[in-house]
């Protein structure tokens, strides 16, 4: 069994994230996958620019806790575009073990409670 890398759950976040944003109507203008640049998507709905930034969160830390500093210096370039600003934590943990590591084509499970408004 091979654990998912830093990028592959990184992926796996932006994935899920990505097609709730999809089904809810959003239009992707920018989508960046590269660990450590913010946002990672930008969407536009309703005529109006939407900054989100997306994070894997392993098991037992809280999907909804963010980097305060992170997220204003992200909302603060937003602003600039006159967007808005998302926080999308996505919990992901093995659902054998929620102490291990989630594997590669191995079952998981995803506390996700949407995005959150910076």
């Amino acid at each position: 069994m091979k654990a998912l890398s830093e990028q592959e759950l990184h992926n796996l976040a932006m994935n899920l994230v990505g097609r709730e944003l999809q089904a809810s109507g959003y239009e992707f203008m920018g989508v960046n996958s590269q660990l450590g640049k913010n946002p990672q998507f930008v969407c536009l709905k309703e005529r109006h620019l939407h900054f989100i930034v997306v994070r894997p969160v392993p098991y037992p830390e809280d999907p909804r806790a963010f980097d305060a500093r992170l997220m204003e210096k992200v909302k603060a370039h937003a602003l600039q575009f006159e967007a808005r600003t998302y926080y999308a934590g996505v919990g992901l943990s093995n659902a054998e073990d929620r102490h291990a590591p989630v594997y590669l084509n191995e079952p998981y499970i995803v506390d996700y409670d949407g995005l959150i408004e910076i």
